[in-house]
């Protein structure tokens, strides 16, 4: 595969003069299996770094240089992958920065992984021996780990555990599937949103441990403030469009409604002579009946089983995975009532079906019904039976 390295910059001439013969000398020669180049992005640097790239490229000719207008480290890295995918004929898209906080002693690791089959390797300073600049000080190691943190619990996404990093290579089919989205990302916030984007489409994530060192010329160029906020109102937004338009949420609304008609039925035929744990059964079915047709037509509609006779068969099979709240809804009432009273039949109902009903489902519907998640013991079991 041929690979580029794509080094954003801005004002990094003494260290784009040392990081790129460590490159085309010590790095590269240890790379077999690919075809190794250079892709220097710089954003007119006024102290001389497209002329040192300049002059490199007459020495090494895997080296090429796409210069544009100061518009931030996102739009760099747009405008850098789309020349390399459009004039370089790339099939992995390696970025890193040009100031040594990345160590290039580890591109050979990414790519093993991309070998493996990943879509996108990523850096990790947070995990597996991976580590933040030691000589940092205890506000910029706060910040860096705390708003690390913070963008994984609000998206919800704990697996991953560096979001923030730009030490990545990606696919050229992951950059072309994304890109619309990600123009609109002029700053470092580009670095979430792409891969949460990735994250989001189902793309393989791998991580490779790094040590994170300080640079040691020049200056960061990352505002704080402009990149907190913006930040936040990325991972914010897009947390929020995700639960809107979860599965889940649809599923909470379906079992909400399920809930008021076991409710109903309970009260009635209990008030009607039957003894709470058989009305709460017979309500019980009556909003599986109704649970079971709007989670298939609305819930999980991207998996929706429309054709009738499948539909029919399906629904013994929902009624089969939905006996087991049939239990657990008449087991609690018959043992919260026999100790508590009939006058706690509601309230036990809510405890049955919020702590017990709701993950027992949920997980049982996504595993058998609608298959939306694949258990690989599950698998092997059934490739066994045949």
């Amino acid at each position: 595969m041929k690979v580029v390295i794509i080094l954003p910059t801005y004002n990094e001439k003494g260290n784009i003069e040392r990081l790129i013969p460590i490159l085309e000398s010590e790095i590269f020669p240890k790379i077999k299996k690919h075809d190794m180049s250079i892709l220097v992005v710089d954003d007119n640097s006024p102290d001389g770094t497209g002329d040192e790239v300049k002059e490199m490229m007459g020495k090494w000719s895997n080296i090429s240089l796409n210069t544009g207008e100061k518009r931030g480290l996102g739009a760099a890295y747009i405008r850098g992958m789309t020349y390399a995918v459009e004039n370089l004929s790339v099939d992995i898209l390696f970025g890193m920065d040009a100031d040594f906080f990345h160590d290039p002693k580890k591109i050979p690791e990414f790519l093993k992984k991309i070998e493996e089959g990943y879509d996108m390797v990523i850096g990790t300073r947070y995990s597996n021996r991976g580590s933040i600049p030691p000589n940092w000080g205890l506000h910029r190691k706060v910040f860096s780990i705390f708003g690390n943190l913070l963008v994984r619990t609000i998206l919800m996404r704990f697996r991953i555990h560096d979001w923030t990093g730009g030490f990545r290579a990606i696919k050229k089919e992951v950059f072309l599937k994304e890109k619309e989205e990600l123009t609109s990302f002029k700053g470092y916030t580009f670095q979430v949103a792409f891969l949460h984007k990735a994250v989001r489409d189902g793309y393989r994530i791998a991580e490779v441990p790094f040590l994170a060192r300080d640079r040691t010329l020049g200056r960061s160029k990352i505002a704080p403030l402009e990149y907190i906020t913006n930040l936040l109102k990325y991972v914010i937004k897009a947390r929020s469009i995700e639960v809107i338009h979860s599965s889940f949420l649809k599923y909470a609304i379906t079992g909400f409604v399920g809930y008021a008609i076991n409710a109903v039925t309970l009260e009635f035929l209990f008030r009607n002579g039957f003894h709470p744990s058989i009305a709460g059964a017979i309500g019980g079915e009556l909003a599986i009946i109704w649970n079971f047709s709007m989670n298939n037509f609305w819930s999980f509609s991207k998996h929706r089983i429309t054709k009738p006779l499948k539909f029919l068969l399906k629904f013994p099979q929902f009624n089969l995975v939905a006996l087991g709240s049939l239990v657990i809804i008449s087991g609690v009432l018959a043992i919260g009532t026999h100790f508590y009273g009939s006058e706690s039949r509601q309230i036990l109902l809510i405890i049955a079906i919020v702590f017990f009903v709701i993950p027992y489902s949920y997980t049982m519907y996504n595993i058998f019904i609608w298959k939306r998640w694949h258990v690989s013991f599950l698998s092997k079991l059934q490739e066994a039976i045949g």
